[in-house]
């Protein structure tokens, strides 16, 4: 809309018109002075005449074309009305001025410095051919990536470089992304957030992940022996959580897959391992429905366990799925986006776990079991603090806990790591969808590991936490400790 009085009451005088019901208005100058969000409730055939005033008009925006920052030095004559008939070109080419700097009294009294916000293509190079043969002009920029874009024009700029990382979607995707992302920016803001870091946390999510694949992927990676004929592999990726296998003489068994936009570079990583052989895992079990845990399911052609919650919050996309979440809009906002971002797959042969049988370990109900080689592992039902469906694996016998996102080593946590995690942290304000229930479930689990070590220190061995972040760690003296080597890998 323009940035002129009356705007806004026009445009509330259109949909009165038509007896829309304004849910939700968001403007915000300092964000951009151009761009309102409204949410309305309407009958459709009143929506469509809605639209076609506003479009009438000129307000409606059912696209995003993308700009060209153009800045450069104009010589203009020395004599009234100079200006106004440069002026009068820039606004029939369509564009906006972004900013201006002209002084008559100044060593160079003629000559005018210019920022202009243009749409690509010929309309550019039509305005600068027009202008070239009237003044003299010096180029000082020319930009059509949109990043030398100034903040009159913010949501185009963003909408460009959200392109960069998702590539060529529609516009009516692309502007209801915008339109999320604006909603969950005026939340954070009522909870006293800079509307500007919800943009740039949500972009620097995207652009981490992309700049951590390919030649940039690395892991930080332990391996341990659990018995004669078996192997544990942990692997840190360099976002999100981390990826389990177990060995056996026969298969492999995968706990939890990493990001989508991560397979290619895990399955080369797995190749260093001698794991690469990707028909020899039997099974993979997802601890919960985050995509850093079972993103890259999708990708693997084998059975794939999870809990019916799990499993629903994949289908709604929403990780508030099943929980009396008080964040629960942010959360949803957050599971699209990264979903999107991350290149999400979802799998196609889902088992879900099985009802229990009244076995409990600790707090915890045992609702079901998977093997691989002589080893068993029990599924325990967590209580749906870091979100409905989380699930653990557990074997007395071998010192085994896997502790999926209840009970993680953070002082393992490389710096970029701690900072990637910092973003979803600040974009739902907490990772837990039931913070109460998030501290039993690790209260929980710390008890099952000290009572599991109890047993197994007569024999020399360890209960091996393996948190869905950071190192696989033991408990000494009341503390996570990184347990084992730990060595790095690059492509």
């Amino acid at each position: 809309m323009p940035d002129t009085p009356g705007s806004l009451y026009r445009v509330a005088e259109i949909i009165k018109k038509y007896e829309g019901n304004i849910n939700r208005i968001q403007f915000d100058r300092r964000i951009d002075p151009g761009t309102v969000f409204y949410e309305v409730t309407v009958s459709e055939e009143s929506f469509n005449k809605i639209t076609q005033d506003l479009e009438r008009i000129g307000y409606l925006q059912n696209s995003i074309k993308p700009l060209s920052f153009l800045k450069f030095c104009v010589y203009l004559p020395h004599r009234p009305g100079a200006l106004y008939e440069f002026l009068g070109l820039t606004t029939s080419a369509g564009a906006n001025i972004s900013f201006l700097d002209f002084d008559d009294k100044g060593r160079h009294s003629d000559r005018l410095t210019v920022s202009l916000n243009l749409e690509q293509g010929i309309v550019v190079d039509r305005l600068l051919n027009q202008l070239k043969s009237l003044y003299r002009i010096e180029i000082i920029e020319y930009d059509t990536t949109g990043k030398q874009l100034d903040d009159t024009v913010f949501y185009v700029r963003y909408a460009q470089a959200i392109r960069e990382l998702i590539g060529e979607y529609e516009d009516t995707f692309l502007l209801s992304f915008l339109a999320d992302t604006n909603h969950i920016a005026q939340e954070l803001m009522d909870r006293g957030c800079d509307p500007k870091q919800v943009f740039e946390s949500v972009l620097k999510t995207g652009q981490t992940l992309k700049a951590t694949t390919g030649k940039n992927f690395y892991a930080d990676v332990q391996k341990f022996p659990i018995n004669d004929h078996a192997t544990l592999f942990c692997f840190q990726v360099p976002c999100g959580g981390n990826i389990f296998i177990i060995k056996s003489e026969e298969n492999l068994l995968m706990i939890d897959t990493g990001y989508g936009i991560y397979h290619s570079d895990v399955m080369a990583m797995f190749l260093r391992y001698g794991i690469g052989d990707h028909r020899k895992i039997s099974r993979i079990v997802v601890t919960h429905a985050d995509a850093d845990h079972c993103g890259a399911a999708g990708f693997f052609a084998v059975p794939v366990l999870m809990h019916q919650s799990t499993l629903e919050i994949i289908r709604t996309n929403n990780r508030a799925y099943g929980s009396r979440s008080d964040h629960s809009s942010l959360d949803e906002f957050y599971t699209k986006m990264i979903n999107l971002f991350s290149q999400f797959n979802t799998p196609e042969k889902i088992e879900c776990i099985s009802t229990t049988d009244g076995t409990a370990r600790g707090i915890f109900p045992v609702i079901d079991s998977v093997s691989i080689g002589d080893i068993e592992l029990e599924v325990l039902d967590g209580l749906s603090g870091h979100t409905a469906g989380q699930v653990f694996l557990y074997s007395r016998a071998t010192g085994l806990l896997f502790a999926a996102d209840s009970v993680i080593n953070f002082a393992s946590l490389s710096t970029e790591r701690a900072d990637y995690s910092s973003l979803a942290a600040f974009l739902v304000t907490s990772v837990n969808v039931d913070s109460d229930m998030a501290k039993k479930e690790r209260k929980g689990l710390l008890e099952l590991a000290q009572d599991t070590d109890s047993e197994l220190v007569s024999s020399g061995r360890r209960c091996l936490i393996c948190g869905g972040h950071g190192a696989v760690s033991v408990i000494d003296c009341g503390k996570l400790v990184a347990y084992g080597d730990i060595e790095r890998y690059k492509p």
